[in-house]
């Protein structure tokens, strides 16, 4: 299993691309997420990935900087099925209220003989709280995160071997995420800025979380590898050494803070 930051950053970066990530196993892609526009297309070609190929996407809630890319996505697979250039089927998975947004924007945006794939060849997949699915060859468990601010769910994919990887979104960890995330082998987290930069980025008033938070909370849920990523662009450059410096004061599993387009083997 391999896993590809497509995106590291928040909403309103400008020196990376949106947080969203490409799981793939034994030629088989799962996209988590597509950013806020066409650039998810870039992307999965800089990753090495045919977007024909990503045959399994999940849509974690309906923020632009999450599910615009989708759009986009949606528009290249209906079009091609409607050329013929397309064989097959595929798949988004949501909770109800991104599907319907989905599927509304898709009879808007699109041309009529290409939004007629939505719910057919384009399957739209509604999941629910607590649900497990296979995907891409693997059981992924679906989870409401209780945001406050618009439903999201988060997942966690079993990798074998009695192995977990659990992506809690991009909100804080909250307490009804435990059986997921506890002993994860694999914690995808938020971290919005250092802790020591929090009056400057102020985190907490959009629902975030600091590298030191995320840090305590995987050290505490037993975590093996955590990655953080939905971050400021402000300290792009040095972001990896300066993030990766305060966490281990606090964290003492792996700890990776990825660039765009970095490749992780799970």
């Amino acid at each position: 299993m391999k896993l590809t930051m497509l995106g590291t950053g928040n909403a309103q970066v400008t020196e990376c691309y949106n947080t969203c990530f490409l799981l793939e196993d034994r030629r088989q892609l799962f996209l988590i997420d597509g950013g806020g526009g066409s650039a998810i297309l870039r992307q999965l070609k800089y990753a090495g990935a045919d977007w024909r190929d990503v045959r399994q996407i999940f849509v974690t809630h309906k923020h632009i900087d999450h599910l615009l890319g989708i759009v986009w996505m949606m528009r290249m697979i209906c079009q091609s099925m409607s050329r013929g250039k397309y064989e097959g089927e595929a798949a988004i998975y949501a909770h109800g209220e991104v599907l319907a947004l989905l599927r509304e924007l898709g009879e808007k945006l699109l041309a009529e003989k290409d939004a007629k794939h939505l719910g057919g060849r384009l399957r739209l997949v509604e999941v629910h709280d607590g649900e497990t699915l296979p995907v891409i060859g693997h059981d992924v468990t679906f989870f409401d995160i209780r945001s406050t601010k618009a439903k999201q769910f988060g997942f966690s994919m079993e990798l074998g071997d009695g192995r977990r990887l659990t992506c809690c979104g991009d909100e804080p960890y909250e307490p009804s995420e435990e059986p997921y995330a506890k002993n994860s082998d694999w914690l995808l987290h938020e971290a919005f800025c250092l802790y020591g930069q929090r009056d400057v980025f102020r985190p907490y008033e959009k629902h975030h979380s600091t590298v030191k938070d995320a840090c305590l909370l995987a050290e505490s849920l037993g975590v093996k590898n955590l990655l953080l990523y939905h971050t400021e662009d402000k300290n792009i450059r040095e972001r990896k050494a300066l993030y990766t410096a305060e966490g281990a004061r606090y964290f003492h599993g792996n700890l990776f803070v990825p660039d765009d387009l970095e490749t992780f083997e799970l």
